[in-house]
Formats: structure tokens, C-alpha cells, sequence
């Protein structure tokens, strides 16, 4: 099993045999510097410099599994690759060199055996991770002191898209994070439609009504289409009524009410609890956005979303449909749900807009204060040895599973590297 991506990393890191390299019409090769890997187009490695014979060259490395792979790809035609001073390759099929200007390597003889057969370990496991059969190996704290960068990682993969949002907002990050908290409150059920309701009611629009509850309830519920039936109950009438008035005050177009989801829910998590949660929290924390650069710690950002529905919820699920009086105050899991996806992404990013590294130090900080999250994923790394502390290290996992365990990007990978290199 054999591949450019290996054999990439085995040049990058030279986990191959240096004395007695030669290329293929007999010349004597010393690797200098391999150069540094380049993931555009054009050669694979650029910067490189290779001694052959006598005579020191600096240029580009280009690297194939076969030495026929370079007509194949059609480097001869690009002039791009005309500075290329080595050709590297596991196996030479052509038993010739390319002409003088291309001299080729083959390593295929040259390959640290034990790197070879690890990796196809790795490719070949059928286990929920790659390396779970070897990843005892690895200490818990060279585990944990990776897992940093993952999670810088997740961050800022999500920088362009917040960004979009936020460029869509006229430059409004109190708009940006009032939408992707909205589309967080939806969960995974309901996130786009929640998203949707946030995008066609304006924070302007709250803005002008923040001094009545009512008529926050009436925009909310009246645009998520739940307000266009006959009620039989007086707070939904009156509801309805407000928002009669204010759509056709504001011109607005209320979503169908049947893209919102309930089955498989429990009732604390139905759109309706969670819309009467939203429209709380609408009208306690005006400023959302200032309010949580200004908290000192994940406590205080928790209480800001502490947000006790209308007391017309305290018994009710859905409109017209009377239950045992409870509580409806959003659950500490859920809130911690909301600052790892909505309030630590825009802080970082926002951070790293403005280039204020300690804002971008002090959203980190946050998830060290949230406890590990608990969903299978974590779960399963639980059970194979990996004890993450915290939401930091919680949110880490999710990237490393999903971004290279499941890609079986091992080349890529802190942990997979470790195990390839035996060090």
C-alpha cells in the first residue's frame, strides 16, 4: 500500500535511509533539506536543496509513486515544474532516467520498514479510530498538549463562515451573534429553521420593542408561523393579535410552520419551549454582544442566557395544550451548549479580526471552565482510554474524530504521528 501522501510525509520527515542514495543512472544523492511542502499546485515541494555528486542544487522536489507518473500528469508540458531538481518516487518502472535536467531518486529500498508497516496497520484497522488498538501507547500528556492545536483548529475553520455572516450583517457582530445563537437554539432538530426565523426578523426590529415582553412573544412566535391558526386560549389570541399589527407594520413574512420538528423530542426541548426561551433572553439581554466580551468567566456568560419564559409557559408545551406547571428555564447542559457553539466562536474570531490575542486566550479559557460534554462520540473516546477534562478537550475530540480519524488522515494526525514514527 502505497501512496503520494506517504510518501510525502517520508520525505518531509526522512524516514528513509540517507547514505548510499543514488539516483537512478548511478549518481550519488545527499538529501540537504527536503524543502517545505507545498499544497498548491505545481511541484510538491519547493525550497529544497539536494547534493548530486559534487554539485549542490536548490529548487523543486516533485514526488510520485511511479517515475511514469510524470508523463502521465503531464509535467513535461508545464512550465511550472521546470525548476524541479529532483524527481523522487517509491518505484522507478521506467528503468531509465528522465533526461539530465531531472534526475530521479527512487526509494523504494530506502524506506524505514517499521513506518511502513504501522501506517498499513493504520489504513487496513476497522476500528472506530484507526490507531484504538495502539493508542495506549501514546501518554495521556502528549494527548492532552495536542490537543490544543485541534481545537485552534476547529476555531478557526469556522472563521470564513462567521465572517460571511457577519459581512452580511453590515458589520454588525451583535446581529452575527444573535444569529448564530438563534440557530444553536434549534439544536440539531431545529437549527436551520431557527437560523431562518433570526434572518427574517431583523435585531432592529427586537431593538424597538425591547421594553415589552409581549410584543417580543408576538414577533418570535407570530414569524416562526405559529400564530397564523384559530386559538382557543387568551394568550395566543393576544399574541396574535401584536402580531397582526407589527407584521404588517414591518412588512414581514412568517416562515411555514411546518418546517419546525417535534417528534422525537422531549417536551423541555420542543421549538415552542425553546422559541418562548429565545424571545426571554431577547428581552433580558439587549447588548448581548457587549455583555459577553465584558463577562469575566463562563459563569457570568451563563447567567446572561438563564431566561425564564412567560409564566403562560409554565404550564403549557404548546399553545391551547395545558400541562403539570413546571419550570421552563433553560437546563445547564443546554446553556453550555450555547457558549461552545455560539459564544466561543464569535469571540475568537472576533479576537482574531481585531488581532486582540487575549480575547482570543480568554474564549479558550472559557471552554476549561465548561465541563466535557456528553454525546456518543465523547462516550466512545472515553472508552477506549482518552479522559477529556473539559469542554476544551471535549471539543478537540469532536475535530480529531470527525476531521481525521474518520478520514483516516494519520499523516496528518499528532497521535497518528507518533505511533508511525515509534517515538
Amino acid at each position: 500500500m502505497m501512496s503520494e501522501e506517504l510518501l510525502y510525509y517520508i520525505w518531509q520527515h526522512r524516514l528513509f535511509d540517507n547514505d548510499g542514495l543514488l539516483t537512478t543512472s548511478g549518481e550519488s544523492v545527499t538529501v540537504v533539506h527536503p524543502g517545505i511542502r507545498n499544497p498548491d499546485s505545481g511541484p510538491d515541494f519547493t525550497q529544497a536543496k539536494v547534493r548530486i555528486n559534487d554539485d549542490l542544487l536548490a529548487g523543486n522536489i516533485e514526488i510520485h509513486v511511479k517515475t511514469s507518473d510524470w508523463n502521465r500528469h503531464k509535467h513535461q508540458l508545464d512550465r511550472s515544474y521546470s525548476n524541479v531538481i529532483l524527481h523522487v518516487v517509491f518505484h522507478d518502472d521506467v528503468k531509465k532516467s528522465l533526461p539530465a535536467a531531472f534526475p530521479t531518486l527512487e526509494l523504494k529500498d530506502k524506506m524505514n520498514p517499521q513506518v511502513l508497516s504501522r501506517y498499513r496497520q493504520l489504513m487496513n484497522s476497522s476500528s472506530w479510530i484507526p490507531c484504538e488498538p495502539q493508542i495506549g501507547q501514546v501518554s495521556s500528556l502528549y494527548v492532552t498538549s495536542g490537543l490544543q492545536r485541534i481545537l485552534v483548529e476547529r476555531l478557526e475553520q469556522k472563521t470564513k463562515e462567521v465572517l460571511e455572516l457577519y459581512h452580511q450583517n453590515k458589520n454588525s457582530w451583535e446581529a452575527t451573534l444573535y444569529q448564530i445563537t438563534a440557530r444553536n437554539f434549534g439544536l440539531k432538530a431545529n437549527a436551520d429553521v431557527f437560523e431562518r426565523l433570526a434572518r427574517t426578523l431583523p435585531l432592529s426590529i427586537i431593538a424597538k420593542h425591547k421594553n415589552s415582553l409581549l410584543q417580543i412573544e408576538s414577533l418570535v412566535f407570530g414569524q416562526a408561523g405559529m400564530l397564523e391558526r384559530a386559538f382557543r386560549e387568551d394568550y395566543p389570541n393576544l399574541l396574535k393579535k401584536e402580531y397582526q399589527f407589527l407584521r404588517k407594520k414591518y412588512s414581514l413574512q412568517p416562515l411555514q410552520v411546518h418546517l419546525w420538528k417535534f417528534m422525537r423530542l422531549r417536551p423541555p426541548s420542543f421549538p415552542t419551549v425553546r422559541l418562548a426561551q429565545f424571545s426571554r433572553l431577547l428581552y433580558n439581554s439587549t447588548h448581548l454582544f457587549s455583555k459577553m466580551l465584558e463577562a469575566v468567566n463562563a459563569k457570568q456568560i451563563a447567567g446572561l442566557f438563564q431566561s425564564e419564559p412567560s409564566d403562560y409557559w409554565l404550564n403549557h408545551y404548546r399553545f391551547d395544550v395545558a400541562s403539570v406547571k413546571r419550570e421552563k428555564k433553560p437546563g445547564e447542559d443546554f446553556i453550555h451548549t450555547l457558549i461552545i457553539n455560539a459564544v466561543v466562536p464569535v469571540m475568537f474570531i472576533y479576537g482574531k479580526s481585531k488581532g486582540d490575542r487575549v480575547l482570543q486566550e480568554k474564549a479558550l479559557a472559557l471552554l476549561e471552565q465548561l465541563p466535557c460534554e456528553k454525546n456518543s462520540v465523547i462516550a466512545k473516546w472515553q472508552s477506549i482510554g482518552i479522559r477529556p477534562r473539559s469542554a476544551f478537550d471535549s471539543q478537540a475530540l469532536l475535530q480529531l474524530k470527525k476531521k481525521y480519524c474518520s478520514e483516516k488522515k494519520c499523516l496528518h494526525c499528532f497521535i497518528g504521528n507518533k505511533l508511525l514514527r515509534g517515538t
